[in-house]
């Protein structure tokens, strides 16, 4: 109901609805909701972004345009400290769980910077990636594959440890 609406995604924000999504990460046994939400997250920015470059024509498009401007996501993933929530899930051990969490932090990457720089948590976690995905690269290059889902991955940490230095 929130992909796609912007009234929709402002009146969620206007409601706490990111406080009612962060029970989640606070229960045990909702793993999969907690990959969920961040999917949400990521979804709900990219929208906005890529809504941003572009020069719709029509009535409807600009008023599209106009709600996604009245949507203050970052501020509220920041002030709500999700910058943090999203990281620690690095920590998880699925690839696909890593990859979307990844993705996300790549997003956020200019808005939770300094966050991310005081966790030392997550520079560990990023390195100890880092080496792991390297071994699987290693491996998947061995095994004569060209399309590496490892090597993605292994760029996307690269990726963050870079904007951090």
């Amino acid at each position: 109901m929130l992909r796609h609406f912007p009234y929709a995604q402002q009146q969620f924000l206007k409601r706490g609805g990111f406080q009612i999504l962060r029970s989640f990460f606070r229960e045990k046994g909702a793993e999969i909701l907690r990959i969920r939400v961040v999917t949400l997250l990521y979804d709900m920015i990219m929208e906005k972004e890529l809504l941003q470059d572009f020069d719709g024509d029509g009535e409807q498009m600009k008023e599209k345009i106009e709600q996604y401007k009245q949507v203050n996501l970052v501020p509220v993933i920041i002030e709500q400290s999700w910058c943090n929530i999203i990281s620690d899930l690095l920590g998880m051990p699925e690839h696909d769980t890593r990859e979307k969490v990844l993705k996300t932090m790549n997003l956020l990457i200019a808005s939770c910077k300094e966050q991310y720089r005081e966790d030392q948590k997550l520079n560990s976690t990023l390195t100890i990636l880092r080496k792991e995905y390297e071994e699987l690269v290693a491996e998947e290059q061995k095994a004569g594959e060209k399309d590496s889902y490892f090597r993605e991955l292994l760029s996307s940490v690269n990726e963050i440890l870079q904007s951090l230095r």
